[in-house]
């Protein structure tokens, strides 16, 4: 089954998290199908916190994915500021 979630990256106490499309059997930072997006807590400034590219979300969604549950909140969050 196909999932759509996090998988860190960043350094030590700088989280950045990739949104991408998985199959659910693979670790959480391992091997994944697609990059939908990118989330990042600690964007301070000019800096983007949050970018989900909406055609390849609903793409997935309606091939059968599955929305973590952060990542479902991160989709709602990311409607409501549009």
């Amino acid at each position: 089954m196909v999932v759509i979630r996090l998988a860190r990256g960043g350094a030590k106490k700088r989280p950045f998290y990739n949104i991408v499309a998985a199959e659910s059997r693979n670790r959480r930072d391992g091997r994944f199908i697609e990059r939908v997006g990118f989330y990042n807590p600690v964007a301070s400034g000019a800096e983007k916190s949050l970018v989900i590219n909406t055609e390849r979300l609903s793409y997935w969604q309606q091939n059968g994915a599955q929305l973590s549950d952060t990542v479902a909140r991160l989709v709602k969050q990311a409607a409501a500021a549009a």
